[in-house]
């Protein structure tokens, strides 16, 4: 899939994925949502989450209430925030690398 945000492209085929998310609901729950951080051959990350119509990624047309999608570009720190509350510490020092005890 591909996103094209400020004028710069976003690409999950092309983007290494370095950690995924869900909330353990089931696919078909309209609670579920996820989140993939994916970073870029450039060295950039984004996020790319999605979810059902009771998730925090639900989208209103009209009456109607759907599930939705987002993408958003991080800077390093909002994606090392991310990798903090959602990675193994293994995980992210692989990433990030290693960071005072």
């Amino acid at each position: 899939m591909k996103k094209i945000i400020n004028g710069r492209l976003y690409d999950t085929d092309t983007a290494k994925c370095v950690g995924c998310f869900d909330n353990d609901y089931e696919g078909n729950d309209s609670r579920y949502e996820a989140e993939n951080l994916y970073c870029k051959k450039t060295g950039e990350f984004f996020l790319y989450g999605w979810g059902g119509p009771m998730s925090s990624y639900a989208e209103t047309y009209g009456t109607t209430i759907t599930g939705g999608e987002v993408w958003r570009p991080l800077s390093i720190d909002e994606a090392k925030k991310w990798a903090e509350h959602h990675l193994s510490a293994e995980k992210y020092i692989k990433l990030f690398g290693e960071v005072e005890e």
